[in-house]
């Protein structure tokens, strides 16, 4: 027997944030660059503070066929530290490098929570559902962002580094 929507969702979820955690560990163990160790510890870890938060939902709704009510988003505006990160990783890896790459298929990892997470904020009826969704979304929008400038600003190094201008 097929499982309701929102079960299905709740494990896809899980297992897309399990999946997540499981990549930016590994790179962070795996990279020589201190600054691209810490951002990809961070997102692991806030990956896994997502597994923990979307475990306890899927225990109410199969418990109680309801959601429970989301308390605002706890993680910290790590804006100022991030930037700094940003400058360092700058400084210690080129654009054709493997923590490169990493930035990259991070970016297509965000790319798809974000896309999970909007759509069932969007087809979702519990209000509960919804607004849980969207902040996860939310969430994923700034890995996505942080991800995305950071490619970015790696891609215009290595054109000037390499003289890819037609001008």
């Amino acid at each position: 027997m097929k499982e309701n929507a929102a079960i299905e969702i709740l494990k896809t979820a899980i297992l897309l944030e399990r999946k997540g955690k499981a990549f930016y560990s590994t790179i962070a163990k795996q990279t020589q660059s201190a600054a691209v160790k810490k951002i990809f510890t961070m997102m692991a870890e806030e990956e896994d503070e997502h597994i923990n938060f979307l475990s306890r939902q899927f225990a109410s709704y199969k418990k109680y066929n309801k959601f429970e009510k989301n308390e605002p988003s706890v993680h910290a505006d790590d804006t100022e530290a991030v930037q700094i990160l940003t400058e360092e990783i700058k400084k210690q890896i080129s654009a054709a490098s493997f923590e490169a790459a990493a930035i990259s298929a991070a970016i297509d990892f965000e790319n798809k929570a974000i896309e999970v997470y909007s759509g069932r904020a969007k087809d979702a009826t519990d209000k509960n559902e919804k607004e849980m969704y969207q902040m996860l979304a939310d969430w994923e929008k700034t890995h996505h962002h942080l991800l995305h400038r950071l490619n970015e600003d790696l891609k215009e190094e290595i054109w000037n580094d390499n003289n890819f201008w037609p001008f």
